[in-house]
């Protein structure tokens, strides 16, 4: 069963006791774009301009969107509920499209995505994992041991040009 965008009834109880990651179904696909969307206007409004934002999570999950969550993404579920997301691309170490819903914010999600990944580069031998982290969100990944201060343009896959900070984690074999 594929699992849903959550609804006001899901977020009425903001208390779930656990969650669970798994790798993402193309059914998943809408609930991941309004994931996407939720957590960048909610957490991204003071780093970035209204018109970045928009141009950034408007319009609908394209298919060439839905392939990319059915081939490379892992969500976080409480229940049938997408709560949150994360990828890595397991031949360069890269880690993108870290989100988790505004309602499920603190409280951990997305730094078990993140050990979660973590530990699949591990399995795979690598020894760096890298990512560009939005202005916001640096010190978030800076607590789980990655380092990178420089702010650099990004170019977004949707043409989007915006300042990140590109940051990397050596990892121990």
């Amino acid at each position: 069963m594929a699992a849903t965008s959550l609804t006001t009834t899901a977020l009425e109880n903001p208390e779930p006791a656990q969650f669970a990651i798994r790798k993402a179904l193309r059914a998943d696909a809408e609930a991941a774009w309004d994931i996407r969307r939720a957590a960048v206007m909610s957490e991204c409004a003071g780093a970035y301009s209204s018109d970045q934002l928009e141009q950034w999570t408007g319009g609908t999950a394209s298919r060439a969107f839905a392939d990319a969550v059915e081939e490379r993404l892992l969500v976080a579920t409480f229940g049938d509920h997408v709560a949150g997301t994360g990828m890595i691309d397991l031949a360069t170490g890269k880690i993108d499209a870290i989100f988790v819903h505004p309602a499920y914010m603190k409280r951990g999600i997305g730094a078990a995505m993140m050990r979660y990944l973590e530990s699949l580069a591990r399995s795979e031998g690598l020894r760096e994992l890298k990512l560009d982290s939005t202005l916001n969100a640096a010190p978030f990944y800076r607590a789980l041991g990655f380092r990178g201060d420089e702010i650099a343009p990004f170019q977004s896959p949707r043409g989007l040009i915006m300042d990140c900070v590109p940051m990397t984690k050596r990892l121990s074999v």
